[in-house]
């Protein structure tokens, strides 16, 4: 019952978290936000990881696997953060619904791990061209919702390089410490970044945009991810790779109906086409049998 109750709470929080990300960017700017974000998650999990008394090594695969998981918040957040700027909230989540498959593309031609399958190859295609489709949708709009798209399928892809090296390290750390030691890296260069490029604090941060911030720093950083590793520990890994399936359609939803952001039919086929390429990544080879059986039990008529 609290797997389950966690696994809900966490499909809520990733749900909700491109519409917070869109906020927190208000009249503040993307990097406020972002470092805000990150350093309140390190405060968080720090006071959690002391709190639990949960280990937190410092040996050589450790700190590669902080710097690793760090880098990949750097590169990948900043990335979806700028570009969350200039394309609505729904479109963050589907896009960065492709990470299972980038990943899992990375992982098979770095580590080894599980060959393409045709359905995986299919999944790939089938999701190449809904990001195809939702490229073209954003060209017709202007060249800033396309830079917008392209900037977080960048982030998206840093993300699946910094999943493919922390296994690739394989420190066999936990989980939170992995997080926790992963924002001791990122923070001070989102905060450095910021504090270069915007030179300081903002006269003004809007009150959505703070409360946002804080939203994204308590409970989708620092209680997100504890959920996750949560869950990760207790679910088959197929049920959990459904939470990439069913957020995008949250995101969708509450953005149309608390931002106002329209959902057309180009976004829609883009859309469908990415999530039915992520199904069939995942699941399509629990078809084999239900198509060969299929085969093997069709009647056959006599000329």
């Amino acid at each position: 019952m609290k797997t389950k109750l966690a696994y809900l709470v966490l499909i809520a929080i990733w749900g909700t978290t491109p519409l917070a990300i869109k906020w927190s960017t208000e009249g503040s700017g993307y990097l406020f936000g972002i470092a805000g974000r990150m350093l309140l998650g390190l405060v968080v999990a720090g006071v959690i990881l002391v709190a639990i008394r949960a280990p937190m090594p410092w040996h050589r695969r450790a700190t590669q696997t902080y710097l690793a998981g760090g880098l990949g918040i750097y590169f990948a957040m900043g990335s979806v953060y700028w570009g969350a700027q200039f394309i609505p909230s729904g479109w963050v989540s589907v896009v960065f619904g492709l990470s299972p498959i980038l990943t899992g593309a990375m992982a098979a031609m770095v580590l080894g791990e599980d060959a393409l399958s045709r359905y995986k190859v299919i999944g790939i295609m089938l999701g190449i061209v809904g990001l195809v489709v939702i490229f073209g949708h954003g060209a017709t709009l202007g060249t800033t919702f396309l830079f917008g798209a392209a900037a977080v399928f960048a982030g998206t892809a840093f993300h699946a390089m910094s999943a493919v090296a922390i296994k690739r390290i394989n420190a066999e750390i936990g989980g939170f410490a992995s997080t926790a030691g992963s924002l001791a890296f990122a923070a001070p260069l989102l905060l450095l970044t910021w504090w270069w490029v915007d030179g300081g604090i903002p006269a003004i941060v809007p009150l959505r945009a703070a409360l946002s911030i804080v939203y994204l720093g308590i409970i989708a950083s620092a209680i997100g991810f504890t959920l996750y590793y949560y869950v990760l520990r207790r679910m088959d890994v197929s049920r959990l790779s459904l939470i990439a399936l069913i957020t995008p359609v949250i995101a969708l939803l509450l953005g149309r109906l608390f931002n106002n952001e329209a959902v057309s039919s180009g976004i829609m086929i883009g859309a469908g086409c990415i999530l039915t390429g992520l199904l069939i990544y995942e699941f399509g080879q629990h078809l084999s049998p239900l198509i060969n059986g299929a085969r093997r039990f069709r009647p056959r008529l006599n000329p």
